[in-house]
């Protein structure tokens, strides 16, 4: 028997026999039985799984001469005639060899004459995704005002592809995969009616390999059976669809545990000159560590292992490999299982992927060093039984060196800041030079920094920001500082952590000032490339360049108090790290832009 024959043979003839649809079948039922039936459906899901099958028994229901029934009689001449092909009111059509617009007319022609043979005339077009926007659109003003007479019954695999107005005017019906059980229960009926002897693994290895599809799987079964002959086994249906036996599948694991990538390519090339498929190897795989996955995380429920049988060294091997590495694996193997549909070189990409998953690395390789660390920083914190593990001598060094690191940052604290404001730098005080040049990092407003942070931080005059603190430059900021603050987020989620401790209090129509509470926030803030981050974002904003100054929250306030006349010195103001105010002449600020900062020196006498 063929497998036509034997598909068509087990073709369900009634709602009764079809299988996994049962929420479609009582909709349509309910649907007869009230005589509510739609002149549109949308029959759509994964191949195999029955649309079409479910079009033709629709059609027989509602034609049947002892119908409308809910359950076709299969005996009439109408449902005979349709499940024959013979009825020309029921027509079926493929619409990936259908696809124009001059078959769409014609159907649209004959929709209005009635039918002869039946009650009403059925149109089942099948994979209706394929028509062109031509024939869509011929269709369309069919399926919007047809006769009472005719049904449309529109089958596909991708609804996507059909026009939103097409869907709208259907009943749309989602057909899902069929249940491994399901599919097992009807293969072990059809080998039992067919006096075939089955073994529950095939069978279910059969199922597992249809993807849910039932016209898939018994043409799997028609496969098999013609190798095995009356007796199906797992070896011999492994065989046939090009899987792994279970014994190769335990030698690939055994080789990729132990992180072998040189077994691997022997194991290979051995199953390529066995015939086997090197995509269906790859996708066999995945499924072989997912269930060691299931097996690990959830042993108290019945994974699904059809592919081997014995279980308990099954459940060694879910035991050799940790989680972690398992979902690691998984994602590698599933990348290269995309790839390889396309590939010139099966054989390659699969050995490729083999090897991938043979060097990954641990979890806990990637923390080891920070393991180390925290163990060693314990034993310095709490005494030499904190660590546990770490030699003394190698905890004294570390722990001296961290003791030298905090007293350097000390003296740079107090001799690196008094040098903004005293010109006395920190980097003067370590050779010597005491008074004479004042140190560039603290010699200027306009590029004043933390000697602890490195961090350029822009001097802004203060009078012209007071003067336009309620200007609509300002209030315009302000309205849009939260979709600014947002826009930041989504592009560097750090720089937003910073930037939303401070507040536009001001702007004109070329720069905005934002006042920090924070000093570090400020600093950060204005790391070049933060601040170039900032303003990208205020230019997409305002449609115009827009640069960012900042300032510190108390000396906006107290020059906002003091009013525009009193902050208009030709002073220069900057917040030093303690928050004291410096100032520099403004003949300074104008040598710095005209020669740049690297050849301006001020000398103090």
């Amino acid at each position: 028997m063929t497998h036509i024959a034997l598909y068509r043979s087990w073709r369900p003839q009634t709602f009764r026999d079809m299988v996994g649809q049962q929420h479609i079948v009582q909709t349509l039922q309910n649907a007869i039985r009230e005589q509510r039936v739609s002149h549109a459906y949308l029959f759509n899901g994964p191949r195999g799984t029955g649309k079409t099958t479910a079009a033709k028994v629709l059609a027989k229901a509602i034609n049947c001469e002892r119908g409308p029934a809910t359950e076709p009689c299969n005996e009439c001449d109408a449902c005979l005639g349709i499940t024959a092909g013979t009825i020309m009111d029921v027509v079926e059509i493929d619409a990936a060899s259908n696809r124009g617009i001059d078959e769409i007319r014609d159907i649209r022609d004959k929709v209005r004459y009635a039918p002869s043979d039946v009650r009403n005339k059925v149109y089942i077009i099948d994979e209706v995704h394929m028509l062109t926007s031509e024939a869509f659109n011929a269709l369309l003003k069919t399926l919007e005002e047809p006769p009472a007479h005719v049904v449309f019954i529109l089958a596909t695999t991708e609804p996507h592809k059909l026009p939103a107005t097409i869907i709208s005017r259907c009943q749309r019906f989602d057909f899902r995969q069929v249940p491994l059980p399901e599919q097992t229960e009807r293969l072990r009926r059809i080998c039992k009616d067919e006096g075939i002897e089955a073994e529950e693994d095939a069978l279910a290895y059969i199922a597992r390999l249809s993807d849910g599809g039932m016209r898939d799987a018994i043409s799997l079964l028609e496969q098999v059976s013609a190798y095995d002959g009356e007796r199906i086994t797992l070896a011999g249906a492994v065989d046939v669809t090009g899987g792994l036996a279970a014994e190769q599948f335990a030698q690939l694991a055994d080789a990729v545990r132990e992180r072998n990538a040189g077994a691997v390519l022997p194991l290979v090339e051995g199953l390529m000159q066995a015939g086997k498929s090197a995509d269906k190897c790859l996708e066999n795989l995945v499924y072989y560590f997912r269930d060691l996955l299931v097996i690990k995380l959830a042993p108290q429920g019945r994974a699904s292992t059809e592919r081997l049988v014995d279980q308990e060294r099954y459940q060694a091997m879910a035991e050799a490999f940790s989680s972690e590495r398992l979902f690691k694996m998984i994602d590698v193997l599933n990348q290269y299982q995309i790839e390889i549909r396309h590939a010139s070189l099966p054989q390659t990409i699969f050995e490729v992927a083999l090897m991938k998953i043979c060097t990954l690395p641990e979890a806990g390789d990637a923390s080891r060093a920070e393991r180390h660390i925290s163990a060693a920083a314990g034993q310095s914190a709490e005494g030499p039984s904190a660590s546990g593990g770490a030699p003394p001598a190698e905890v004294a060094r570390l722990q001296k060196r961290i003791d030298a690191l905090e007293e350097k940052l000390e003296q740079l604290l107090r001799s690196g800041v008094r040098s903004a404001g005293d010109g006395t730098g920190a980097g003067d005080a370590a050779d010597g030079r005491g008074g004479g040049k004042t140190n560039r990092a603290g010699q200027f407003g306009a590029r004043s920094s933390g000697a602890t942070s490195g961090i350029p931080r822009s001097g802004v005059k203060l009078a012209p920001y007071v003067a336009a603190a309620g200007s609509e430059a300002t209030n315009g900021i302000r309205m849009k500082w939260s979709e600014i603050l947002q826009r930041v987020k989504e592009a560097r989620i750090t720089v937003h952590a910073w930037l939303v401790d401070g507040e536009p209090v001001a702007a004109d129509d070329k720069s905005v000032l934002v006042a920090f509470k924070n000093t570090m926030h400020r600093e950060t803030t204005e790391k070049p490339a933060n601040r170039e981050l900032i303003e990208r974002v205020m230019q997409e904003s305002f449609g115009k360049p827009l640069m960012l100054a900042t300032v510190m929250m108390k000396d906006w306030q107290a020059a906002a108090d003091a009013g525009p006349a009193a902050a208009a010195e030709p002073l220069l103001m900057h917040s030093d790290e303690q928050g004291a105010v410096s100032s520099q002449p403004e003949w300074i600020e104008e040598a710095v832009k005209l020669f740049g900062e690297d050849l301006v020196v001020v000398e103090e006498k």
